[in-house]
């Protein structure tokens, strides 16, 4: 069968009579009933029978529709994207990011891209680094952001922007009246609320923290920063943070330290290898990085002091 035939074949479907198929298509009766005859000679089989006026499908073509409604659902496809390419300001961006820069950056990189685009659309996904890497292959989305490097062949990955690990910790803490860095020897004994082992900075972390004696007490393990963060501003313990998670925590209830030595993470964007990058992945990238830096500049003028 060729398009045209398919065509065809789902607008009588859909109206159920030669006539009603013609009015969907803007055509004339008898070219539908051209190319219906046309398609019926080349199958070598009859696709509707006339019962009582009625058009009804045949079980042949019965048993062709499934194989049908997939080339009708592949060329659906082909147009939205025909579309898309268009109309570039008017494109689905498809961003995947760690739960931490989901809730932290990805707001304000939308709302800085739709002042300039305004009908743009997004598709957005929050999921942990090796699900990232995952969706990226199989097309799921086009760009993700992580703090993990992947490694991988099949990708290429960008630095976007680099910045240090944070301890946050609960209001009233002895951590809050700190004039400089707090350095990881006070952190002996402390109640720590950790990453777990799927987090990206979970090696990096345990590496920072490994001559600390006594070795800080974790106290919750937990998959997501924004998690460990509510839980600091519940009092529960103390937590180290990358810079993000730090900036969208309440001032009201927790209290921002750097600390020394520095310990730092680098925001990557990850895309698929050997594709071009278009327009909109640059422009992209670009606000992914003024939003970061304004981000780290705010946290660098004084941590203690950012607005609620």
């Amino acid at each position: 069968m060729r398009l045209r035939h398919i065509e065809i074949f789902q607008a009588i479907r859909q109206a159920g009579s030669i006539s009603g198929a013609a009015e969907l298509l803007h055509v004339s009766q008898p070219s539908v009933t051209k190319v219906l005859q046309h398609a019926e000679a080349q199958l070598g089989f009859a696709l509707f029978r006339r019962v009582k006026g009625k058009l009804l499908i045949t079980p042949e073509a019965q048993a062709l529709e499934m194989e049908v409604r997939k080339v009708t659902t592949s060329l659906d496809g082909v147009r939205r994207l025909a579309e898309s390419l268009r109309q570039m300001p008017s494109e689905t961006l498809r961003i995947g990011a760690t739960p931490a820069l989901a809730s932290s950056l990805l707001p304000r990189v939308v709302a800085s891209w739709q002042q300039r685009h305004e009908s743009s659309r997004f598709e957005l996904s929050s999921l942990h680094s090796q699900e990232l890497v995952q969706n990226l292959f199989m097309q799921e989305i086009d760009l993700a952001l992580t703090f993990r490097h992947p490694e991988h062949p099949g990708l290429d990955v960008i630095p976007v922007i680099t910045g240090d690990l944070l301890l946050l910790s609960p209001l009233g803490h002895k951590f809050n009246s700190a004039s400089k860095p707090v350095g990881i020897s006070e952190l002996a004994g402390e109640q720590l609320i950790g990453v777990s082992s799927i987090d990206p900075m979970f090696s990096q972390l345990g590496s920072y923290l490994a001559n600390v004696e006594p070795s800080p007490q974790t106290a919750v393990r937990v998959q997501t920063y924004s998690l460990a963060r509510s839980l600091v501003e519940s009092g529960v313990g103390v937590a180290i943070v990358d810079p993000l998670t730090a900036y969208e925590s309440n001032s009201s209830r927790s209290k921002i330290a750097k600390l020394s030595p520095p310990c730092s993470v680098t925001l990557y964007a990850m895309k698929r290898a050997n594709e071009p990058e278009s327009h909109s992945f640059k422009a992209l990238l670009q606000i992914l990085n003024d939003q970061a830096t304004a981000i780290l500049n705010a946290l660098n003028e004084d941590p203690s002091e950012r607005a609620p």
